[in-house]
């Protein structure tokens, strides 16, 4: 049985006034000495969704000093103690006494919400659960860090980008390749002309393959099923439905588009200087799975058309680089992702004057995010960075399930003259969980 908000408000008051009541002994270290930051300084997060990527993020965060992890939520038991005690084992290495207990553990995200001492949240849960934690966690004054894609449609997208200027918090989406030297200076490469005029940019995502029908399976013990399908619509349970499989589902994601797709064309879209906007006609082809559990294409091809001319061209094809974004111009291109490459390799010694563009310079996605709560600014990778970016997977998902080319307008995010397309601007929620 769920919580009733006033239940949950009031078991974390208590909750919060014990601990405050404890007596405790605080060491050098935690009061700033050594070089230390206090525990005044430091930020609380707590990290909703701690398998996989959430993993990953949690532990990047550990790995900062003046951020304190005070909590973990996932609906998978073994899941959020594992991460609980990962966090106290890395905090009970930094004290004498080679102990510590200080992280509370959570099934259900709303005790996090309802915590008026937590500054921020990092969300790792599947693709659906995206915006309606991160829109709840904005309302009640906390900052957020959430994995890729920033949203499950269109439409849940904008409406994140006006909550989080509405209520002045802070966004940053896990599209940690903004914050590696290589794709900036690919990005600033293009940009400054050093391949000529720009005309075309490849992004190469991997292709999936379907699975076949699955049978209804009890759900495991310890594993809050109806609280994982959340807003999606309901689904008996079978394994491959949860965890990594998730993605190939589209009540859930977007396939291997918004996959890694959610990386790749989000740096097209900033070597293009077009992260504010998005293309204004769209058309693709994909293969879908016949049978199955999975529903979303395997392998794909979309053309994007920019107004300034440019094409962009997202696809499954085999690339001898392997998935990433190939920028092409008049005078030669350049390829990047983790490694770079290009048509002259003095194009990749070519320094980047003080007047020319200069992008958004960060080394460390999660330094980002904490410095930014700090200044107030924009993140490297904003609410509307973000939106703009998983939108060109959702524009492609709609364009390949209709069939035929779509004219998009970029500034009212609709679109032109075709309300069948505009119809799947929105996905299905299924109550309570509508988001407003």
């Amino acid at each position: 049985m769920r919580l009733k908000n006033k239940d949950l408000s009031r078991r974390t008051f208590l909750k919060v006034a014990a601990a405050a009541a404890a007596p405790y002994i605080v060491p050098g270290r935690a009061l700033g000495r050594d070089g230390a930051t206090s525990p005044g300084n430091r930020i609380t997060l707590a990290c909703i969704g701690v398998n996989g990527m959430g993993t990953a993020d949690m532990n990047a965060f550990l790995a900062l000093g003046d951020v304190q992890v005070v909590a973990v939520c996932d609906v998978e038991t073994r899941h959020r103690m594992r991460a609980k005690e990962r966090v106290e084992a890395h905090y009970a290495a930094e004290k004498a006494s080679g102990a510590y207990k200080g992280c509370d553990a959570y099934n259900d995200f709303r005790e996090i919400i309802a915590r008026t001492d937590i500054d921020a949240v990092c969300i790792g849960t599947p693709d659906h659960w995206h915006v309606p934690i991160s829109i709840m966690a904005a309302k009640s004054g906390k900052d957020v860090y959430c994995e890729k894609p920033l949203s499950r449609c269109i439409g849940e997208g904008r409406l994140l980008c006006e909550t989080f200027k509405r209520h002045g918090r802070v966004f940053q989406t896990g599209t940690q390749l903004r914050s590696t030297r290589n794709v900036r200076y690919a990005c600033e490469l293009v940009r400054n002309g050093r391949i000529g005029k720009l005309h075309t940019i490849r992004t190469f995502v991997p292709s999936g393959s379907a699975i076949a029908p699955q049978p209804v399976m009890p759900v495991p013990e310890g594993f809050d099923y109806d609280l994982w399908l959340g807003p999606a619509p309901w689904a008996p349970y079978t394994e491959k439905r949860c965890h990594f499989s998730f993605r190939y589902i589209s009540d859930y994601a977007g396939g291997v588009m918004t996959d890694l797709g959610a990386h790749d064309n989000d740096i097209a879209q900033w070597g293009n200087d077009t992260e504010h906007t998005g293309p204004v006609e769209i058309e693709g082809k994909g293969e879908f799975p016949k049978d199955g559990l999975y529903d979303t294409a395997m392998k794909l091809k979309v053309h994007y058309r920019y107004a300034n001319g440019i094409e962009l061209i997202c696809s499954t094809d085999p690339n001898p680089q392997g998935t990433g974004v190939r920028f092409e111009g008049s005078d030669g291109w350049i390829y990047v992702r983790g490694e770079m490459d290009a048509s002259d390799p003095a194009i990749l010694k070519s320094d980047i004057g003080p007047n020319e563009v200069h992008l958004y310079d960060s080394n460390n996605h999660q330094r980002n995010f904490v410095d930014c709560m700090r200044s107030r600014k924009e993140t490297i990778a904003s609410a509307e960075i973000g939106h703009r970016s998983s939108s060109i997977c959702h524009l492609g998902n709609i364009a390949m399930k209709l069939g035929r080319k779509l004219r998009w307008n970029p500034d009212k995010e609709e679109f032109v003259d075709d309300p069948e397309a505009n119809r799947l601007l929105w996905a299905p929620v299924r109550a309570p969980w509508i988001v407003a």
